[in-house]
């Protein structure tokens, strides 16, 4: 995820330089930045491979793809892919094991910033929230078909919001007499039905993440490229995970714990020491993340935690 501390500021990459060398490149080695956004990961990676090394980049926004396209490196390859489908596309991309790879996970400040898009409720615009414009559902269309329960339980449990059920039921009665199009119209509806929230916080804020977690699957897209990358790795291959919000980082701290474990069978099976599962992988460190001097340059950054693992 790029960052950056306001609308007009030059993208900073968030957690750079440790990122990067959680990665420990090598210079003839094959590595992955599944979420290539605005390239800063990629570029730095590419900095520090040599002649023989590869890396293949992978995003789901055509957007990210156009911006890729103008970094010319024979030792490169971008793709228009979700990270979800890591397996495939490294198939396609003609590669089997790698170094490492770096997950970069949420939604961008490019995303953010361009009004258009519909993520953020700072600009009134079509309430689409698509991360690939190229298919999909938009917000708008979800939002017109989806029941009061479900409406309901996305926002609850991915917006972690206790004014869930007044929302959807506003959302139900509101769709009645007008379609919800923009994201003012939706950001008005949520500050009409949450009675108290947080200083400083806008009531649309948690409605919105729950929103473009959902519509873009989020969550499960993470779940389901987590094991194929400890597939892919090869023994020594680094597995770096940047997350942004507490949803994200419990997926990855409890994923890494599991793959790190050597107890996870019932007690008191009559095994042997030999007999038992190997752990797929060892934690790196602690996690990490941005200091003062970067959250004061990006404030965007404050949010964001860094778990680092390597395949056994």
């Amino acid at each position: 995820m790029s960052v950056n501390g306001g609308v007009g500021r030059a993208h900073a990459t968030v957690l750079l330089d440790r990122a990067v060398e959680a990665l420990a490149i090598k210079a003839d080695g094959v590595y992955v930045d599944a979420t290539f956004g605005r390239g800063g990961h990629s570029r730095r990676i590419l900095s520090q491979l040599g002649t023989g090394g590869r890396l293949v980049a992978l995003d789901r926004d055509p957007e990210a793809i156009t911006v890729g396209a103008a970094l010319d490196d024979s030792r490169f390859r971008l793709m228009h892919r979700a990270f979800g489908e890591i397996t495939e596309a490294l198939a396609e991309a003609g590669v089997s094991g790698v170094d490492g790879i770096l997950f970069d996970v949420g939604v961008s400040s490019p995303q953010i910033d361009d009004g258009e898009r519909g993520f953020s409720f700072r600009f009134d615009a079509p309430l689409d929230m698509r991360m690939d414009t190229t298919k999909g559902e938009t917000a708008a269309e979800w939002l017109a078909r989806a029941e009061l329960r479900e409406i309901t339980e996305v926002i609850k449990n991915y917006g972690e919001e206790r004014f869930a059920f007044q929302i959807a039921k506003k959302v139900v009665a509101v769709r009645l007499e007008q379609p919800l199009l923009t994201t003012q119209q939706f950001a008005a509806l949520v500050r009409a039905a949450v009675r108290t929230r947080e200083p400083g916080q806008d009531p649309a804020t948690r409605s919105f993440q729950a929103l473009r977690i959902h519509i873009n699957q989020e969550l499960r897209q993470l779940e389901i490229a987590l094991p194929q990358a400890v597939d892919l790795l090869k023994p020594g291959g680094r597995l770096v995970v940047i997350s942004f919000h507490s949803l994200e980082d419990r997926i990855v701290k409890q994923f890494m714990r599991e793959q790190s474990a050597t107890d996870n069978l019932p007690k008191n099976l009559p095994l042997r020491a030999d007999q038992l599962p190997k752990p797929k992988l060892r934690r790196v460190g602690k996690a990490l993340r941005p200091d003062g001097a970067e959250v004061t340059a990006n404030p965007r950054a404050r949010s964001a935690v860094m778990r680092v693992a390597e395949k056994l």
